[in-house]
């Protein structure tokens, strides 16, 4: 791979873009002799051109686009821009996973010197050739930069959205909005209880007064000409005969269904609108929202902001991390939200103001926000970055009894084909891999540990995939002339790793695991 001369990224198709420009310009043609030339209103031909015309800018996109690399250097140009660099000047090109609905998205990455981040139109995989083209052009690509400049990393750095290089705008902007929707519900907390009072404190009208004011209530006679009863979550209507003195009147579901065509009901109006509808054996009444269930709406958004700020937080810490570095989880955060939730929510419930009525009310709110306090701190000790190794020390000592440890090699070998190992069995008969956690050893793969060589452990990356939990550590073993990788728990990679060694040092000098 290092004597790639050069690497052209173009869409394969050349005819396909060039079809679509044609269609996109009869399009336009279309609509300007339409509305120019013509002079007439626009029509069904109009909406047909403007539908045309953003496939002429996609296939003018895709005709232009290219990523270009060589010895000089790498650059690449689109319909609106053009952009390039000396490898001297790039600090590493990596590989930028996005979820997709149906699959993940790999797009490439230029880091350059300066720390700016250039996503490169192409490759984009996986490629209609299928992932390993997309991973042929990315090697190609960092042979170049190993030949002609020099790489900040040597592996290939993966950013997904458990790294620490994921940028955090989106979570930003998540929290931002629910800070929003908070001091919203917070400013309608007045407006709804004074309007539940008025209602609730409502008398009926004089016959003076009935037509000036608007806060007493009028009661009015109508028989319901008909009922519609929506299935779902939309709403159902009551229509009266006469069209007197509404047409219809929307309620729920469970109201319309009370009434029957012929029922002579009672309405109740009150500020202009219809608020009760009272029959012979079936009531439906509006839901008039307290300000203490507003309150819980506004201190739920609150939480939630919480939560989204906690993933800002996490990336904020690791900020000094390696880009493809794997972040530790933001669960805690959540589960201290939820605590919080439990003694936070009913008080608000109770209380829209946030103001104690009663010296009970007073230790529920302090002893409810030292648990919060204290459920944070945990959450804080237990999301920090804690440095590779063995973690809480498994002191256990090797006996002659299997043992099933959770742990996976990620490359597929003589004794993990195919991927198939999820446990690592530790006994009399030697470390073996199995597809279960046990008992027997039935299906196991004994393991070479003769052949194997601790490199490192450290940390999972982005590269390691999805399968590795993120409290995991990972081993870099060698194994001949290649690395594998061997994921576990800490505490359970220091004795996989031990027992290693151990099986090693007790196999017979001269016999196969003499080195």
């Amino acid at each position: 791979m290092s004597s790639v001369p050069e690497v052209t990224c173009r869409t394969r198709s050349k005819r396909l873009p060039w079809f679509f420009v044609a269609a996109g310009a009869a399009g336009f043609l279309l609509v300007v002799a339409r509305l120019v030339i013509t002079g007439g209103p626009p029509d069904r031909w109009v909406l047909i051109g403007l539908l045309l015309m953003p496939l002429g800018v996609g296939g003018a996109y895709a005709a232009v686009v290219r990523v270009h690399a060589d010895a000089d250097g790498l650059s690449y140009r689109t319909l609106l821009r053009r952009r390039g660099a000396r490898w001297e000047d790039i600090a590493d090109v990596r590989v930028n996973l996005q979820r997709g609905r149906h699959s993940d998205i790999h797009r490439v990455e230029v880091v350059t010197r300066g720390g700016a981040v250039w996503r490169l139109p192409l490759p984009v995989g996986p490629s209609s050739e299928g992932q390993k083209a997309f991973d042929g052009t990315v090697e190609e690509l960092r042979a170049l930069h190993r030949r002609h400049g020099t790489p900040e990393s040597d592996h290939l750095v993966v950013i997904t959205g458990r790294t620490a290089g994921r940028r955090g705008g989106l979570p930003a902007v998540v929290c931002a909005l629910f800070l929003a929707g908070a001091a919203l519900a917070a400013w309608f907390v007045p407006v709804v209880a004074e309007t539940r009072l008025a209602w609730t404190s409502a008398a009926p009208c004089a016959a003076e007064s009935a037509a000036h004011d608007r806060d007493c209530l009028t009661t009015l006679s109508s028989v319901i000409a008909r009922t519609e009863v929506k299935k779902g979550k939309g709403n159902s209507y009551l229509y009266f005969a006469g069209g007197r003195p509404i047409d219809r009147l929307a309620v729920s579901r469970e109201g319309a269904r009370g009434f029957e065509a012929g029922d002579r009901v009672r309405l109740t109006v009150w500020r202009g609108e219809v608020r009760e509808v009272v029959g012979e054996e079936h009531a439906w009444r509006e839901h008039f929202p307290g300000a203490g269930e507003v309150t819980v709406l506004a201190a739920l958004c609150v939480l939630a902001a919480g939560m989204t700020g906690s993933v800002i937080v996490q990336r904020r810490r690791g900020r000094r991390l390696p880009a493809d570095e794997v972040m530790p989880s933001s669960a805690p955060f959540a589960g201290a939200a939820v605590g919080t939730a439990v003694w936070a929510l009913p008080y608000c419930y109770q209380h829209p103001t946030l103001v104690p009525d009663a010296p009970g009310d007073v230790v529920w709110a302090g002893l409810g926000s030292l648990a919060s306090l204290a459920l944070v701190l945990w959450a804080w000790r237990a999301t920090r970055v804690r440095p590779p190794g063995p973690g809480t020390p498994d002191s256990t000592p090797l006996d002659d009894e299997d043992v099933f440890l959770p742990a996976r090699f990620l490359e597929s070998t003589d004794y993990n084909p195919n991927g198939f190992g999820t446990h690592i069995v530790l006994g009399a008969d030697g470390p073996a891999v199995t597809p279960h956690p046990g008992p027997g050893r039935f299906a196991a793969r004994p393991i070479p540990v003769e052949r194997l060589v601790v490199r490192t452990v450290r940390r999972p990356r982005g590269g390691d995939g999805d399968t590795v939990p993120k409290s995991w550590d990972v081993a870099e073993l060698e194994d001949g002339d290649r690395v594998i990788r061997l994921a576990a728990a800490p505490a359970h990679l220091g004795r996989i790793l031990r027992a290693f060694t151990a099986s090693d040092e007790a196999a017979p000098a001269g016999g196969p695991g003499a080195r």
